[in-house]
């Protein structure tokens, strides 16, 4: 060991050993030099960055309900389209005197987003940067959505709300504060957005989504469209014009009542039960020749004993004035809507990852929803053979109604239960009420031909016996099932005839 260290101190002691010396020390300086240069560098960028962020404005005075005090004290800016905000991020909290490029740099973004980047791969990555989003509705559920797809990359948002920011919005929104409220949701967004992302091209459109602007609000190509929309005829208008011009779309149903995360599931809108937002959502879709091919975040959760419901507000909370007050807009009928909090970011989030994945091509196991067309076929054909015995055994018939028909009858007008036992399973159609009774012959194909509103849904056995005992033997259907059987079925028919008028 002796000789060891003896030898190595007189090779450093030698002319040659004192060059080497030198020069792995001026190496190392060099070396930390030229990191510190660049920490410097990156840290300043990056305070660069965070200085153009001013503070945010006062908040402005509100009613005791939470809104503005009145509708001129709103603070509102005119949308911001993509052609405003490509080169200069005009209205935003990043500073409108600079541009963009001035304050980032390629690599800063990168490493933003290096977390997804490794997740999603350079090329997935890439196609999410590329991608444009559009937004309707910007509350609960579609302001965390937006949230998480510009913290994400995604390059282009189009946020599409005409709604503005209330007191009451706090408790679930994404990203709203005191000073928000009172301004466009979708100007609140885009403030607090642009400080975690100013890069992003992020339109801002106040507006109401209408079948009367809807294209031109989806116009550009879009990647992918998130609906957000409580509104039904709203949200059933805008499914159908994605569907109709081949746009990929997603929807949220109601979070509204629901308090179990656990049951907030991603599937087809076929399969999405217990929510009777997406239950008058789904039936109005099947009217417009659309059952199947939307995903959906829904709850499975169940209504129960001490759960929150949907209730209108009492006519005496009319009669104290200022009720105007808690509504949005002027003449809007107020309704209470309780909303845990919580469970809106659920939605928006799941909506989010959905997109965020399908976007970047990333391998889903969602459900597919599920394919009953076998089972559609089975009970039309059951049906046929239910309608010739009727006449006579008639050959070669044929009904008015197509597999679609048979599917709204069983999903929707009866929910896919037995009107008599509530079963769900072994399921068949069968005419409610018998044929007119004929003194000779059988009437013809042509004859009562079947409707929607002359089947009910039984299972196959109890189908059996209404054959037997009502259509054939001409018993009293009352007598056979009993009144509430009867009534249920009223009930059905009744709600039905409220559809059919959207034909």
């Amino acid at each position: 060991m002796e000789a060891t260290w003896s030898s190595l101190y007189s090779y450093i002691s030698s002319h040659k050993g004192q060059l080497v010396l030198t020069a792995i020390v001026s190496g190392v300086s060099v070396g930390s030099s030229i990191i510190a240069f660049q920490k410097a560098v990156h840290t300043s960028k990056i305070k660069r960055i965070k200085d153009s962020i001013p503070l945010h404005e006062n908040s402005i005075p509100l009613t005791e309900y939470g809104a503005p005090v009145s509708i001129s004290n709103l603070k509102c800016e005119p949308n911001v389209r993509f052609s405003d905000s490509e080169k200069y991020d005009q209205g935003s909290a990043i500073d409108s005197r600079k541009p963009i490029s001035d304050i980032l740099s390629s690599d800063l973004i990168l490493e933003q987003l290096s977390r997804n980047r490794v997740f999603l791969g350079d090329s997935g990555l890439a196609k999410v940067r590329n991608s444009l989003v559009i937004i309707v509705g910007c509350g609960g559920v579609g302001s965390w959505t937006a949230t998480m797809l510009v913290r994400s990359g995604v390059g282009k948002v189009r946020l599409i709300d005409f709604d503005q920011v209330t007191l009451s919005s706090l408790n679930r929104h994404a990203v709203a504060n005191l000073s928000d409220v009172g301004t466009p949701k979708v100007q609140a967004l885009r403030k607090h957005l642009k400080e975690v992302a100013p890069w992003v091209q992020i339109d801002c459109r106040n507006e109401l989504w209408s079948m009367e602007n809807g294209e031109s609000l989806l116009e550009g190509n879009p990647t992918y469209v998130v609906d957000a929309i409580d509104n039904i005829e709203t949200k059933v208008d805008l499914l159908h014009l994605c569907k109709s011009k081949g746009l990929k779309v997603i929807s949220s149903m109601g979070a509204g009542c629901k308090s179990d995360p656990t049951r907030v599931m991603i599937g087809d809108i076929s399969e999405s039960t217990e929510d009777p937002l997406s239950r008058s959502t789904r039936r109005r879709l099947r009217i417009k020749g659309v059952a199947t091919g939307i995903p959906v975040v829904y709850s499975t959760e169940k209504p129960g004993p001490g759960k929150a419901t949907l209730m209108p507000l009492a006519e005496e909370e009319f009669n104290k004035g200022s009720v105007h007050e808690l509504g949005i807009l002027p003449d809007f009928r107020v309704r209470i809507l309780p909303v845990l909090g919580t469970m809106p970011s659920f939605f928006g989030l799941c909506i989010a990852n959905y997109v965020l994945l399908d976007i970047a091509e990333y391998p889903m196991e969602y459900s597919a929803g599920k394919n009953r067309t076998k089972l559609y076929e089975d009970v039309q054909a059951k049906l046929v053979g239910q309608e010739s015995r009727l006449r006579g055994n008639l050959v070669g018939l044929s009904i008015p109604l197509t597999h679609a028909d048979i599917g709204y009858i069983i999903e929707e007008v009866y929910k896919g239960k037995s009107v008599i036992s509530g079963l769900s399973t072994r399921l068949a159609l069968t005419r409610w009420k018998p044929l007119p009774h004929l003194e000779t012959g059988n009437w013809g194909e042509s004859d009562h031909r079947l409707r929607i509103q002359d089947i009910v849904v039984m299972t196959k056995e109890e189908v059996k016996v209404h054959e037997k005992d009502v259509l054939e033997g001409g018993k009293p259907i009352e007598d056979v099932w009993g009144a509430d059987v009867v009534n249920r079925v009223n009930q059905r028919l009744a709600e039905e005839a409220v559809y059919a008028k959207l034909r």
